[in-house]
C-alpha cells in the first residue's frame, strides 16, 4: 500500500493536464473516456503505489483541484 494519495476535485478539473506532464513518476493520464459535467477529461492514477507524495501535481494545478494527503 502506498504511503501516499491523491484526492481530486473533479468537477473543477478543466483536464489541462499540467499535474500528467509535470509529475517526475509519471503516474498520472487524461482518461477521455471518464469526463466530468464540463466535458473535460479526468485525471487517472495509474500506479498509486509509485506516489511519493511530493505533490508537484498539486502544486502547478491552476484550479488547485489536488490534494495530497498521507496514509497513516
Amino acid at each position: 500500500m502506498s504511503k501516499f494519495y491523491l484526492k481530486f476535485d473533479d468537477e473543477r478539473c478543466k483536464g489541462c493536464g499540467l499535474c500528467v506532464n509535470f509529475c517526475p513518476r509519471k503516474i498520472l493520464s487524461l482518461d477521455e473516456t471518464r469526463i466530468n459535467k464540463q466535458g473535460y477529461p479526468l485525471v487517472n492514477v495509474t500506479d498509486p503505489e509509485k506516489c511519493i507524495g511530493c505533490a508537484h501535481c498539486a502544486i502547478i494545478c491552476p484550479d488547485s483541484v489536488i490534494e495530497v494527503y498521507k496514509n497513516e
